[in-house]
Parts: C-alpha cells; sequence; structure tokens
C-alpha cells in the first residue's frame, strides 16, 4: 500500500464511524418521535419551571457575571485536561522544544481569557 492510501483509509474509518454515530441518533430520534403519545393538554403546553407554575413575563434578567464565571471555569477546565496529555508527550524523545512552544501558545490564550476576566472586575471579591 502506498502512504496515501493508508492516509486516506485511516480517515474513511473516521468517516465511517461518524455516520454511524449520526445514523445512529437520527434513528433514535425517529423511533421517539413514531412511539410517543401526542396527546396536547392546557397542563402540557403550559411552561415548566422546576414544578411551579409560572408566573409573570417571559423574560427574566440574568446577571452575566455568571456567564463569566462560567467562562473562566471553562479556562480552568480546559488547562487542566490539557496539561496531562502535554507532559507525557513533552517527556518522549524529540518532542521536547516543539511541545514546549505549543504549551506557550496555549496558556498565552489562557492568558488572554484570564485577562479579559480581570479587566471586567470578575476577580475581586465583592
Amino acid at each position: 500500500m502506498t502512504l496515501a492510501s493508508e492516509y486516506f483509509q485511516s480517515y474513511s474509518v473516521i468517516g465511517l464511524l461518524a455516520l454511524v454515530g449520526v445514523l445512529f441518533v437520527a434513528v433514535a430520534f425517529g423511533a421517539g418521535r413514531l412511539l410517543r403519545p401526542i396527546v396536547p393538554t392546557p397542563e402540557k403546553l403550559l411552561t415548566y419551571e422546576c414544578g411551579v407554575d409560572p408566573v409573570g413575563e417571559g423574560w427574566a434578567h440574568t446577571q452575566v457575571r455568571y456567564y463569566v464565571y462560567a467562562f473562566l471555569y471553562v479556562i480552568f477546565a480546559v488547562d487542566s485536561i490539557f496539561l496531562f496529555p502535554w507532559a507525557t508527550v513533552f517527556a518522549a524523545p524529540g518532542y521536547g522544544a516543539t511541545t514546549l512552544v505549543e504549551m506557550f501558545i496555549f496558556l498565552g490564550f489562557l492568558a488572554v481569557g484570564l485577562l479579559y476576566a480581570w479587566k471586567k472586575g470578575v476577580l475581586a471579591w465583592a
């Protein structure tokens, strides 16, 4: 086998796996739609809020700082998930300088996110 055919064969396996995954989800949703009973009642059409009848308008104000907290969590969660594989590749022979540069680029992206949160005042305890 040539190098190109081996390359595309590995991607064909990934493509086939993706197709099987999409088909599985489509069949599951289709079966759910065909098998579920459709009996609309006024209670079923009412907005559900944790078992409590909805009161007031449908729009509610949400403070933006919760989204910023979620953003900070994502920054540090991704950082911690990425550090272990990086450390294992860094230890492999021949990958030291490349993985070190990649890690500094990655940490630069995280620093930009952290700087954004600091500028917004999220890190200040109130």
